[in-house]
């Protein structure tokens, strides 16, 4: 259920998603667009970040207009967390493209993830003000409506928190998409902890079922957070019956089992395989996740040793991880 993790973090700590990695829409395509652009998605698509930074570097250097450029290179840098560069980055495509509702989007991403390691205000206020841009630059940006709703939802009001306007964008949404709207007033009664009409919500979205992949994750994200192994089996079906090869499945089947503490073999292996399968992106669930969810199932088997493992294996892809650092410690293992 929450999408962006990364910058979502600044707002949690009390200072301050979409959506699936997608190409620039029409409004983010420029006349740079080409080969380079095109193998830069395609390196992004499949987790090579450093590949894209690498191949982009030099057509920026020859090309310092190409806005395109600078999108890929700002997504990749905020996937590596490295949030300096993704915000010069991005902060280049916006100048190169003011009215770029995408690249606005993006931008505030970019300010969560630094404001989250800075503890800055003034860098969480940016992120609002690049969320209403790109929603006031194009007010069919449902993922940037998304973006400012938990923002507002979820900052406190010294930067910018307002219930009444995150409700407001709920009610755009769901003008536009009947399904996202059922998806981002769940978010709202979900924050409120209203969590029997936010079940309600995503049951709507199961009945109206989409033909795209991603709204049953976020159904099956809700029944994870419940620690409801059924619900989550009810949307990963659905899931796999509009996009049955999708690496996500493998990960939500693996922490059913974990949860449910049943077909735990096969539960392993589903989570190995989304970390052999899938790349490791921060609208995806994390690989540092699904190492703990290997860490948890090892203990329900007794394997202490194979789910310390796990734990720091978790927290060498993100130090940040509690809950990989409190299973540690209940372990009595350090996180070396």
């Amino acid at each position: 259920m929450k999408r962006h993790p990364n910058w979502r973090a600044a707002i949690l700590f009390g200072v301050c998603l979409s959506t699936a990695a997608c190409p620039p829409s029409r409004a983010g395509r420029t006349a740079a667009d080409g080969p380079a652009i095109s193998e830069a998605q395609h390196q992004f698509d499949a987790g090579n970040y450093s590949a894209v930074i690498s191949a982009l570097q030099p057509v920026v250097s020859q090309n310092p207009s190409d806005g395109a450029a600078y999108y890929w290179l700002g997504r990749s840098y905020y996937e590596l967390r490295d949030y300096d560069n993704a915000v010069a980055s991005a902060e280049k495509s916006v100048a190169i493209d003011p009215k770029n509702s995408l690249y606005h989007q993006r931008l505030g991403q970019a300010y969560g993830g630094k404001a989250d390691v800075d503890r800055s205000f003034s860098m969480a206020r940016k992120v609002k003000k690049e969320f209403e841009t790109a929603v006031s630059l194009d007010p069919s940006n449902i993922q940037a409506r998304r973006d400012l709703e938990e923002f507002c939802l979820e900052a406190p009001w010294i930067v910018g928190g307002s219930k009444d306007e995150a409700m407001q964008q709920v009610d755009a949404i769901a003008a536009t998409d009947p399904v996202q709207g059922h998806l981002a007033r769940a978010v709202y009664f979900h924050d409120a902890k209203e969590n029997d009409q936010a079940e309600n919500e995503y049951k709507q979205v199961l009945a109206a079922k989409p033909q795209k992949p991603d709204p049953y994750f976020e159904v099956a994200d809700f029944y994870f957070e419940q620690s409801q192994p059924a619900g989550i089996e009810t949307a990963v079906q659905a899931a796999a019956a509009v996009s049955p090869t999708d690496p996500r499945i493998l990960f939500y089947r693996g922490v059913e089992g974990v949860i449910a503490n049943q077909n735990l073999p096969d539960a392993e292996r589903s989570l190995k395989a989304y970390l052999a399968t899938s790349p490791d992106r921060s609208d995806w669930p994390a690989h540092a996740s699904a190492r703990v969810w290997l860490g948890r199932l090892y203990e329900l088997q007794g394997k202490t040793t194979d789910a310390v493992e796990q734990y720091r294996a978790a927290l060498q892809l993100n130090p940040r991880r509690k809950d990989a650092r409190e299973r540690l410690q209940k372990l009595g293992a350090s996180s070396q």
